[in-house]
Parts: C-alpha cells; structure tokens; sequence
C-alpha cells in the first residue's frame, strides 16, 4: 500500500478572514475557493507541496446536523479545541518571529517540549490550534 496525505480539513467561520490568515499570514497559495449557497470551501496549500493541502470548510455544513450539533461545534472551533494541524519548520524560532510581525493570536511562544520537539502554536481566525514544529 502506498499512502501520501492529501488534504486535512479546518473549519472556518469567516471565509474571507480565514483565507487572509493562510494567503497572507502563513503564504500559503490558494488553490482552489467554492461558493455554494451561503457556504463556501477554500483549498490553501503550501507552493512548493502541490500534493498537499488543507481545505477551509463551514463547521456545520454536514448534512443531518441538528440545530444544537451545530451550536455545539461552533462553541468548540471558537475556543480552539475543535481542530488543529500540526505544520513544520526548519527553524521555528524566526517563524515564530515572522508570525507575530504578521499579526498572528499566540497560543505558545517557541518551547523545548519534553518529547523532544521544539514548537510554537498560533490561532488562526475560527480558532483551530495551528502548532508549528521545529524539524532538524
């Protein structure tokens, strides 16, 4: 079996913030931006990894949600324990560094962790926990 990973899914709750946050603030680039109803799922990925990407989508667009699944879901994604990534740098220091230039929310300035890895975390605008480790 030969498995690469294609795309992770984030939710979004401003579409336009959300794509600002990934375009402008992480650079990635925008690959794809759909609009059905009053919905809408932006595909972002970094340039040089076309293989892989991260699709911004409305949390509460699956179909068969209650009224009070949605409210749930929306509660978690705003206070960022709902989703997360995980992405990697070289040097997560001057990311770091670069992300607060660019007007990123902290969640965690750059840490030796325990387990070996030397990370940093941001939010982006719905809240996902967006934690960046160091690779060497």
């Amino acid at each position: 079996m030969n498995l690469t990973i294609h795309a992770s899914f984030l939710p979004h709750s401003d579409p336009d913030a959300s794509l600002a946050f990934y375009r402008d603030v992480l650079g990635f680039e925008v690959r794809n931006d759909v609009g059905y109803q009053d919905m809408r799922w932006i595909t972002v990925g970094p340039a040089d990894q076309p293989e892989t990407a991260i699709v911004l989508h409305p949390p509460t667009a699956t179909p068969g949600l209650t009224e009070e699944e949605s409210r749930v879901i929306t509660e978690l994604v705003a206070k960022g324990t709902y989703f997360g990534i995980a992405l990697a740098t070289p040097d997560v220091d001057a990311t770091f560094d670069d992300l607060v230039g660019k007007g990123a929310e902290v969640v965690q300035e750059p840490t030796d962790q325990p387990y070996g890895a030397r990370d940093c975390a941001v939010r982006d605008p719905a809240g996902n926990d967006i934690r960046i480790q160091q690779f060497t």
